[in-house]
């Protein structure tokens, strides 16, 4: 049986934006809904000049009461530029 986490993709885009300064931020919810299972991209300053291990401690220092009440968050996170570049790749 599923419960809910009490996170929305919404409530978790708009903490990720406010607490890492994010530029842009994608929240997918893998759960069907009941908030259980998040994929996130989150693209900010903050991570100029840190390693990715180094990155996803800050993000999960930052979301640490978020996390905890889901079964599984996973991350990629980029600079500005990187992810200007990613995206430029793609096209």
């Amino acid at each position: 049986m599923s419960t809910h986490s009490g996170i929305t993709a919404e409530s978790l885009k708009a903490t990720i934006i406010e607490r890492l300064e994010a530029q842009h931020v994608q929240v997918d919810d893998l759960s069907a809904g009941c908030g259980q299972m998040f994929e996130v991209v989150i693209v900010s300053p903050a991570f100029e000049g840190l390693r990715l291990l180094t990155r996803h401690k800050l993000v999960n220092e930052k979301l640490k009461e978020e996390i905890s009440k889901v079964h599984a968050f996973s991350q990629k996170s980029y600079t500005p530029e990187e992810w200007e570049k990613k995206k430029a790749e793609q096209n």
